[in-house]
């Protein structure tokens, strides 16, 4: 019973952390002419099942209400009071004492303006709060974009939120740090803080109630250990400098050369050392300290000291790990790596709470031995093999040209191949015991290991590989493909144009072998000549979403034809370390000089469209007007649809 109770804390603690990135209200606005010189804007909010939504009043005291504010352009004025379509329900709430009222399910708001001219941009502002028969959400909020315009008698613009992701990419993320935490349990560094910990509680285990409630601090202990300082960088970050200041932190760490090839080169000396070539180990008396500390004090402070002795120990096995999970997870919204630090080490203080808890269950742990060594091993297999995306990124930001995709290939073909010829005991390291015979549970790792060899091996003939399309390097950078790109159902290649007559095109291609742009002012140009919608695509060569949704989305024939045929693309790279004509410079508000294309595409999408995280597509007018968003979505049938919608 005990052993469900923190289960299912520790469970609680994750979801509740991740709630409100898979349940949020939808929102999405529609401008259209009701007659000449007067529109009328619909604001529609799809509030998820089982939750509501505080209505407009202002509580004094109470819940925080919903707000819509119009930022109307120069010329136009609102014209009558805000239209809802529903009327709330209205309760009296006994912890506010008051009488307060919400909606549930869908509502729409309808705001008349008055508007002469051209066509001319609007933004609004939404601030809302969110509550259950249980809890509630902090408040939120949320900017959407509209199209004003006094052309046509039907005039219509679909905006959704501008920094909302796919709750599907968060929700893979978290998946992926969760197994990476497990993973993590089974290095050897972990393994030696087994019996410390099982010593440590065993002697506090006669007081019961204390032994648990220690026993549960252990656990939230290593969880802030590993999470707090990340949360801490970004919050001080925020407030010194906003998201601006925060999203060139996380740029920088996820795109720059330097963090990149030191996180190679950790990968590759971790991988030596799980190889046998030498042993790492932090400095005795950091760690010693760390322990005396632990022992001296039996209250919460020496629990919290062991905790802090196992996070470090175990750094040396985890370190990379942790390295990995924040990369990756840099790509998203700021708060992203915070949840996906949070869901690794939770998954990873569980069982250390677990044993805690239960002292005695190491008598049914196994002892350490030659299998320790196979798996250091094969872990030093997967370092070399995970520790190249690293110097991949770097080499095709800043386009070194050193690590195409068929050398990337290459590379793990040969260490997955090595790695199965170790598993069948064909190759041994200097720590490996005597292996007399081949276990099932070897073999069946082998024969996993060589069928993924199997995949790898057509994509150096430029299969597309779209299992691993996040992690390698782009088709475009292959030198030899036996059959250009043509999805099947298509007709022909997308590229017909002169790549060098393009600005940027000398070093920059679109995925598939596409015809496009990289830069806005010519795909404007482009569009208002052959009447054609934009696709602008705010992309990132470090990104393993846009790899993913390129390989998956991308290729499917319906979406690929659209893309071909009826759009004129737009790839804006936010990552690219190019440095552009001094006539390209962009200075922002602040005085600051935007040198390279990547900060210059990176500065535009985050003050036009309030983004940060890529991938991010906007369709637009020929005349470069925003008609609608989307982020990360492996469906292909709802992505062709989008698309169609622009049409």
């Amino acid at each position: 019973m005990i052993m469900k109770k923190i289960i299912l804390l520790f469970s609680c603690m994750l979801l509740g952390c991740i709630s409100l990135a898979a349940q949020s209200v939808t929102w999405s606005a529609t401008s259209s002419k009701v007659q000449d010189g007067l529109c009328s804007i619909e604001v529609k909010a799809v509030i998820p099942s089982g939750w509501h939504m505080y209505d407009l009043e202002d509580y004094k005291g109470g819940p925080n209400p919903t707000v819509i504010k119009f930022n109307l352009p120069k010329g136009a004025t609102a014209v009558g009071e805000l239209a809802v379509s529903k009327a709330p329900v209205r309760y009296h709430d006994e912890l506010f004492d008051m009488e307060i009222g919400y909606w549930e399910g869908e509502v729409t708001f309808t705001q008349k303006v008055q508007f002469k001219g051209k066509d001319a941009t609007a933004t609004i502002d939404l601030e809302w709060m969110m509550c259950n028969d249980s809890s509630c959400s902090p408040p939120q909020d949320e900017q959407l974009t509209i199209t004003l315009g006094s052309g046509a008698a039907a005039i219509s613009s679909q905006a959704t939120p501008l920094s909302s992701q796919a709750p599907r990419g968060l929700w893979a993320l978290i998946i992926e740090a969760i197994l990476w935490g497990f993973a993590a349990l089974l290095t050897p560094c972990v393994f030696p803080m087994v019996p410390m910990t099982v010593s440590f509680f065993l002697k506090g285990s006669e007081n019961k109630a204390r032994g648990k409630f220690r026993a549960l601090m252990y656990g939230l202990f290593i969880v802030a250990l590993y999470t707090v300082p990340i949360a801490a960088i970004i919050i001080i970050t925020r407030l010194i400098g906003g998201d601006a200041v925060t999203a060139d932190i996380f740029n920088w760490l996820a795109t720059h050369w330097i963090p990149n090839i030191l996180f190679f080169i950790v990968f590759m000396v971790f991988a030596a050392s799980f190889f046998g070539a030498f042993e790492i180990v932090l400095p005795s008396k950091l760690v010693n300290s760390s322990d005396s500390a632990s022992e001296k004090r039996k209250g919460l402070g020496g629990v919290f000291f062991l905790a802090l002795t196992l996070v470090l120990v175990s750094f040396s096995c985890t370190g990379p790990i942790v390295g990995s999970v924040i990369i990756k997870s840099t790509s998203g919204e700021f708060w992203t790596p915070i949840v996906t630090m949070f869901a690794f080490s939770l998954a990873f203080a569980l069982p250390f709470a677990l044993l805690a808890l239960f002292p005695s269950l190491l008598q049914k742990l196994p002892k350490s031995g030659g299998w320790l060594n196979s798996v250091k091993v094969t872990l030093g297999f997967i370092e070399v093999a995970l520790g190249l995306k690293f110097l991949s990124v770097a080499d095709q930001v800043y386009h070194w040209g050193i690590l195409d995709r068929e050398v990337y290939l290459a590379i793990w073909i040969v260490c997955f191949t090595l790695l199965g010829f170790y598993l069948l005991g064909k190759l041994k390291f200097k720590y490996d015991s005597e292996l007399k015979y081949i276990s099932v549970g070897r073999l069946a790792l082998a024969i996993i290991d060589f069928a993924f060899v199997v995949y790898m091996i057509p994509g150096m003939w430029g299969a597309p590989l779209k299992a691993l399309s996040g992690y390698l390097p782009p088709l475009q950078t292959q030198d030899f493909v036996l059959d250009r790109y043509a999805p099947a159902g298509s007709e022909g290649s997308g590229r017909t144009y002169d790549a060098g007559a393009r600005k940027y095109s000398d070093f920059l291609t679109l995925p598939l072998d596409l015809d496009g742009y990289f830069d806005l002012e010519e795909a404007k140009a482009a569009a208002q000549q052959s009447g054609k919608p934009i696709f602008l695509d705010f992309t990132g060569h470090g990104c393993v979403n846009c790899r993913e949704m390129e390989a998956r989305v991308w290729s499917d024939p319906r979406v690929y034809e659209l893309l071909r045929d009826r759009f004129i693309i737009c790839a804006l790279y936010t990552d690219d370390k190019k440095e552009v004509d001094e006539a390209d410079w962009v200075i922002t508000p602040a005085g600051k000089v935007l040198k390279t294309l990547g900060k210059i595409n990176s500065h535009y999408a985050l003050t036009e469209f309030g983004v940060n995280a890529q991938p991010y597509y906007v369709l637009m007018t020929p005349d470069g007007t925003p008609l609608s968003e989307r982020g990360y979505d492996l469906s292909a049938e709802r992505f062709a649809q989008w698309l169609e919608s622009a049409l």
